[in-house]
């Protein structure tokens, strides 16, 4: 049976674009979806990125659900390092009473960067490791952090401006079963007391964990039995270990009896191959501009792409991620997502599409769901 597809949405502002713009084709492409028979569409949080409006998850979700009907709208996902359990809720919560039995709330850990950063740093350097195919499925070696170690304290002040003075990040797990909590009513505090998230508790919204690798976060959605999201496009070399790391920690209950993975994939798809290897020409160059920590740039033009000199330092920062996108005619790529599904044993696959033109992504989507089917 073919599993279902859903989308991840950066709202992605184009080169030469607005934040207006990007929010706008995002509701479009929104509607759009829904049309062409896809699953879910989630919003992504990232910020500090000049190329990327999806700062605020919640209230995108808010749009979108307005704009649409039947489609599930979620976050993919809220950072909860950045809020308190309680808002969360409360966001969501909101967009349930509004819009009831359509909303997701997946969960992602944030606020951990300068710790990872300092652990990757004290590390001896790793030995070169080779990429490898899983039965057909291309799994790259591990991205080497040392250029954004270099950036630590750019990234330091950033992420003290997502907290309170003097905050500390809870842990993750904590964090996770405070949610849960606050949604079923049964919040109790260290010493005792209750609380209620109003509007939020009873909400009928589905929890995902979302991770991108065998660490903390599979293991506490497989623990609770909450379904998981892995990520092929931002983690290709641990996502075999992440979805395993889920599966052996799942315990069935009152939301899963069974596990379910969502995984993600970057895809350009057009009525050829030329067509698409021409439209995925300015994705190296975006993912440079993250991977050094620059933050996502305003996603560049076919000619911004042509003109930018690559070194041999730039191509090893995006092997990976290019190497694994899926570009392509819509049978390709659906034969490449179907290798994908198949030795990840996902569930359902997340799709994500960023193109300059707006019209190009959209008709990517379409091609693929129609190809899917």
């Amino acid at each position: 049976m073919t599993v279902p597809l859903s989308i991840l949405d950066l709202a992605p502002i184009p080169s030469g674009g607005t934040a207006r713009d990007a929010i706008r084709n995002t509701v479009d492409l929104a509607r759009q979806a829904e049309s062409f028979g896809y699953h879910r569409y989630w919003l992504a949080e990232h910020h500090f990125a000049a190329g990327v409006a999806s700062s605020a998850p919640a209230v995108l979700i808010g749009l979108v659900a307005a704009a649409t009907g039947r489609i599930r709208v979620g976050s993919g996902a809220v950072q909860l390092g950045h809020q308190t359990p309680l808002a969360v809720v409360e966001q969501f919560g909101l967009l349930d009473a509004a819009h009831p039995g359509r909303i997701d709330l997946g969960l992602g850990r944030s606020g951990q960067r300068r710790a990872e950063l300092a652990r990757h740093s004290e590390r001896p350097p790793a030995p070169p490791a080779q990429s490898r195919v899983v039965d057909g499925l291309l799994i790259p070696p591990p991205f080497d952090f040392s250029a954004l170690i270099k950036a630590a304290p750019h990234l330091a002040v950033q992420a003290s401006l997502l907290q309170q003075p003097g905050a500390e990040t809870p842990d993750f797990a904590d964090q996770v079963d405070d949610v849960q909590a606050f949604l079923a009513g049964t919040f109790t505090s260290s010493d005792g007391r209750t609380a209620h998230a109003i509007p939020g508790e009873g909400a009928d919204v589905e929890v995902w964990i979302l991770g991108s690798s065998g660490g903390q976060s599979a293991r506490v959605a497989g623990e609770r039995g909450l379904p998981f999201a892995a990520n092929y496009h931002v983690s290709p070399a641990s996502v075999l270990e992440a979805v395993e790391a889920y599966r052996e920690a799942f315990k069935p209950s009152d939301v899963l009896q069974e596990p379910y993975v969502i995984v993600s994939a970057d895809v350009v798809v057009a009525e050829d191959e030329g067509g698409a290897r021409e439209l995925a020409k300015p994705y190296g160059l975006w993912v440079r501009s993250i991977r050094t920590a620059q933050g996502a740039m305003p996603y560049p033009t076919q000619e911004e792409a042509d003109a930018h000199v690559w070194t041999e330092e730039d191509r090893k920062l995006v092997a990976d991620r290019l190497d694994t996108q899926f570009v392509g005619g819509p049978k390709a790529v659906a034969d490449g997502l179907r290798v994908l599904q198949r030795v990840t044993g996902a569930d359902e696959l997340l799709i994500t599409t960023i193109t300059h033109g707006h019209a190009d992504r959209v008709r990517s989507y379409e091609l693929l769901a129609d190809a899917w089917r």
